[in-house]
């Protein structure tokens, strides 16, 4: 019997996940949504194309990033509302987590279209999966502003956040923010700094955070890292 889940309906929208890096976790019902749907809907059409052409899938491009996201929303809902199936993605991992994503899904919620998740990859449950820190409750925050001064100000909210917090910070600032959580947050708090999750150097750096800075600094900090902030009273 064919599995109808692997087989876009019309006029609905695929929030679909891809991978953060080893291209192996692309699921089987991604690589068939991806490959059937009447449009992807891709913050950049070259990385979401390149994915695409590895797996021998080839499809209509239209983007859909931070900079056109509130025009591009309507537009896709008015193709959706026509009757055509749209696959929206990332450039890596689930559409709508400190990604775009947001506006079209909303779109359709308030035109009663369908949404159907594609769940797969994600930086935020990968990292916190693996992490050792407390799991039972998480605030997620995205990216935090530039400025040191609002980055302390979260810190300082927060310090008695009683569940783990979690938070995507870049390689240009992770340094700076390493230090700020032992100024702020003191050296012995428990964190977890992730990078290159699923690629060839994954690394993860675990233990109080004045340790942590100082196995940071040691080595690479490119890439985009996932930092996680245990409860003031956990122990490793």
């Amino acid at each position: 019997m064919e599995n109808q889940s692997l087989t876009p309906q019309p006029g609905t929208l695929y929030v679909v996940a891809t991978p953060i890096g080893n291209l192996a976790d692309l699921t089987e019902r991604a690589r068939a949504i991806l490959g059937a749907v009447d449009l992807v809907a891709c913050e950049d059409t070259r990385t979401t194309g390149g994915m695409l052409t590895r797996f021998g899938l080839h499809r209509e491009l239209v983007a859909y990033h931070d900079h056109n996201e509130i025009e591009a929303a309507e537009r896709l809902a008015d193709l959706l509302a026509a009757g055509k199936s749209v696959a929206l993605v990332s450039d890596a991992g689930t559409p709508a987590l400190s990604d775009p994503g947001f506006r079209i899904v909303r779109a359709c919620r308030r035109r009663s279209l369908p949404v159907v998740p594609v769940p797969g990859p994600s930086a935020l449950t990968a990292v916190l999966s693996a992490s050792g820190l407390p799991t039972n409750g998480f605030l997620f925050v995205g990216f935090l502003p530039p400025k040191s001064a609002a980055r302390l100000a979260f810190l300082e909210k927060y310090r008695e956040f009683p569940y783990t917090l979690a938070l995507y910070e870049s390689c240009h600032r992770i340094d700076k923010f390493a230090a700020e959580i032992v100024g702020q947050l003191g050296p012995a708090r428990v964190v977890c700094l992730a990078r290159e999750v699923t690629k060839l150097h994954e690394t993860f750096l675990v233990g109080p955070a004045a340790d942590v800075q100082a196995r940071l600094l040691k080595g690479s900090l490119k890439g985009e890292f996932v930092v996680l902030i245990a409860p003031a009273d956990f122990v490793l």
